[in-house]
């Protein structure tokens, strides 16, 4: 009866490769996310006061600027959410 093929070990370039990769799997600082939740949470005060002041908050002299301001804070807080890990 024929033996079977003996199975080849796999390389260790290919063992280097999958180590690099979880390299970059680094966990998050932990600075992170306090910063993303606070920007979100700022850009929503910006624009709740904006409202509640009648227009003559956060800074009167821009008026509907201020809600661009508001939803870009915003914005930023979101856009980092796809990067926490």
């Amino acid at each position: 009866m024929p033996e079977s093929k003996p199975r080849r070990k796999k390389s260790t370039q290919g063992q280097a490769e999958r180590q690099s990769a979880h390299a970059i799997d680094k966990p998050m600082p932990g600075w992170y996310k306090p910063v993303m939740f606070g920007l979100m949470l700022l850009g929503l005060l910006w624009i709740i006061v904006y409202y509640l002041s009648q227009t003559l908050f956060p800074i009167p002299n821009i008026g509907g600027w201020n809600i661009v301001i508001g939803f870009g804070i915003a914005m930023v807080g979101f856009f980092m959410t796809t990067g926490w890990k």
